[in-house]
């Protein structure tokens, strides 16, 4: 679960990368799934789009996408959203470390 600090620090990084899924008529399928997943190991952070021909929602799509790719959504935004999930072997993006109360 990602904190609100987290979260905005994601989301700048996400502004400059380009979108690379999409969501068409087909919806969602296994071959989207696999694509996400394969991208998510490779980058860590991914931009999708609907586009408007696609029966889904952009947050729809990516409450769909997130639990089969064991990623997070960051932000949904007009047609597009933003996923991360850590590399395990070798993350590339260091979170911001969240302050615990006590």
């Amino acid at each position: 679960m990602l904190t609100s600090k987290q979260r905005a620090y994601l989301r700048s990084l996400a502004n400059p990368i380009e979108t690379i899924i999409y969501v068409g008529k087909g919806g969602m399928n296994d071959q989207i799934i696999k694509q996400v997943d394969d991208a998510l190991t490779a980058r860590e952070l991914i931009k999708g789009k609907c586009l408007e021909n696609s029966p889904l929602s952009p947050r729809e799509a990516a409450d769909l996408i997130a639990p089969k790719t064991n990623s997070d959504v960051v932000q949904v935004i007009g047609s597009k959203f933003v996923l991360y999930r850590p590399n395990p072997d070798e993350p590339v993006i260091v979170l911001p470390k969240s302050k615990k109360k006590g």
